[in-house]
């Protein structure tokens, strides 16, 4: 990757459907990157929306193409995607009991969820949240 963070990656749009471009969408792999990233980012008052998802959930691979759109569209906002198979004991803290679970987050506190495959509501809070 070209980076110190061995665990921490940005996700590669490789199916080429950005023409190429990598995705703004953050990717952990352990515990405690995530940890110190989340730590920081209670610093800022930017929304951070996190995707908690797993590679065998249907579901979660169908809103990925939304997902990336929106974070190309939502400069200002972090998109990050947590894999509950890699990070249980994170997406335990959040109490995300089904996936796709996007969490809303703005100085370390949850202020909304989206729960399911479900693009619009998902736009409708990022715009409602952001600012």
């Amino acid at each position: 990757m070209g980076s110190n963070f061995s665990n921490h990656s940005i996700v590669d749009d490789s199916d080429g459907s950005s023409h190429g471009k990598k995705s703004r969408i953050m990717s952990f792999h352990s515990k405690d990157q995530w940890k110190t990233h989340f730590t920081a980012s209670k610093q800022t008052n930017k929304l951070i929306v996190i995707d908690f998802t797993a590679t065998w959930c249907g579901p979660c691979r169908s809103m990925e193409p939304a997902l990336k759109e929106y974070a190309d569209k939502y400069t200002d906002v972090e998109f990050v995607k947590l894999d509950v198979d890699e990070l249980p004991d994170v997406a335990m803290e959040f109490g995300v009991q089904a996936m796709p679970s996007f969490l809303f987050i703005k100085k370390g506190e949850v202020i909304d969820r989206v729960v399911g495959a479900r693009k619009e509501e998902l736009q409708r809070k990022i715009e409602k949240h952001r600012n």
